[in-house]
């Protein structure tokens, strides 16, 4: 006889799409904030950690499935809030500097969204690009990058309130 266990098995979070997409936005946005933002800008801070809450939840609620449906979507609801503010610092960025703001049919765009396609996509993927590019299109790619990451919790966010 198999012994059913008294909790449900909680969620992989590594194994969620959304957190693959917020880890990449965490490391580009550490990388980023490094490369073009001035030592001692508060920014930096504020952009770092918006982008970690936003993995770091993820990750929290996923692990909080296992007693509370309502926590986790708590938790992925705060990581969709702090990916937004992140959104919100890369377009001051760009719109304080007078840099362009890519267009979501742009061929830039659908570009990067081909290329987070690609199975097991991870950081390494978009390294060449954020290591060489100037901060317009870095910026542009977060961008991108984090549109991707919010729609992915948005769509996990209908699922857990439907089985809640």
């Amino acid at each position: 006889m198999t012994e059913v266990p008294f909790l449900p098995p909680h969620g992989n979070y590594a194994e969620l799409l959304s957190y693959q997409k917020a880890e990449i936005v965490y490391d580009l946005t550490y990388r980023f904030c490094q490369r073009f933002l001035a030592k001692g800008d508060r920014t930096i801070d504020q952009m770092v950690q918006a982008a970690r809450s936003g993995k770091q939840n993820i990750v929290e609620g996923s692990k909080a499935s296992v007693t509370s449906k309502e926590m986790e979507i708590k938790l992925t609801n705060v990581a969709r809030a702090s990916l937004e503010e992140l959104l919100v610092d890369y377009k001051d960025f760009l719109r304080v500097r007078d840099l362009k703001l890519w267009s979501k049919d742009s061929k830039e765009s659908q570009y990067v969204r081909r290329l987070g396609t690609k199975p097991h996509v991870t950081y390494e993927s978009y390294r060449t690009y954020v290591e060489t590019r100037p901060p317009e299109v870095i910026a542009n790619i977060a961008i991108c990058l984090i549109h991707q990451t919010n729609y992915l919790l948005d769509q996990q966010l209908h699922r857990l309130e439907r089985i809640s």
